[in-house]
């Protein structure tokens, strides 16, 4: 959905918006998996690609959505735009700039954005090679508007400014831990883990939990089947599902670990 209205209207605009949202068909619950960069269609048009890795629902999220864009040098995937959903990008590799709010950034890889509803944004690749980047897209059954305002609004976090602090199983990067519109906490941190070590043994939680692997290989255990990943894999780990992950390569592995309620 392309809103052209003044920033002005923004609020009168999002409960229709809203309204019209909730009205989406139903989805089912995403399976705990390993959902993998080399197995889904790729759909091509002018200057873009895409794939669509997941798509379902969590306990707390009636749809969630996860796809993977490509944009060519000096093209944008679509014109800036607004929804009632949220979305969070991870840049995968190349450089994205990202308008919002009248504010204009440069996403180097490993930078992420996160978007609250109703906040107009646009993505172009102003660099000389190719962009590739996450998209989640995410839908609470009763979002709470003033409670992502609060919170801060919409935000970036660059790669480069993320601290890393070693620990004896490798290292970690924390990159936010906060409320949004449509999650009550919403955390993401980037663990490195080094070879043949596992993070943590198998365990559960309330939350439902996103391992994306961007650097080495990796074994998840999903409910006490251990399956193996590579980068560019999404882990999608649902509610209470007893879980773990270890290096099964010869260097460090790098992920992102998110989890929201």
């Amino acid at each position: 959905m392309t809103l052209s209205a003044p920033s002005g209207s923004k609020l009168l605009l999002l409960p229709l918006m809203l309204l019209a949202f909730s009205a989406s068909a139903q989805h089912d619950q995403i399976p705990s998996a390993v959902y993998r960069w080399d197995g889904v269609s790729i759909f091509r048009k002018a200057g873009s690609e895409q794939r669509v890795l997941l798509e379902g629902a969590t306990p707390h999220f009636t749809h969630l959505k996860i796809h993977a864009t490509t944009v060519e040098a000096g093209q944008a995937p679509h014109d800036a735009h607004a929804h009632p959903d949220e979305e969070l990008v991870i840049v995968k590799e190349g450089q994205l700039t990202a308008t919002y709010n009248g504010k204009t950034e440069l996403l180097e890889a490993g930078s992420i954005a996160l978007f609250m509803p109703g906040d107009r944004h646009g993505f172009e690749n102003r660099s000389t090679g190719p962009v590739t980047y996450y998209i989640m897209r995410y839908e609470a059954p009763t979002p709470q508007l003033d409670r992502g305002t609060r919170a801060g609004g919409s935000f970036v976090k660059h790669w480069k400014e993320l601290d890393y602090r070693t620990h004896d199983k490798g290292g970690r990067r924390d990159v936010f831990d906060r409320a949004t519109a449509h999650s009550a906490r919403f955390e993401m941190h980037i663990t490195t883990l080094n070879e043949g070590l596992m993070s943590h043994p198998p365990h559960t939680h309330r939350a439902a939990e996103i391992l994306l692997l961007i650097e080495g290989q990796a074994e998840e255990s999903i409910d006490g089947k251990w399956i193996p990943a590579g980068v560019g894999d999404i882990i999608f780990l649902q509610s209470n599902v007893p879980h773990a992950i270890r290096n099964t390569g010869k260097e460090p592995c790098t992920y992102f670990a998110f989890q929201f309620e």
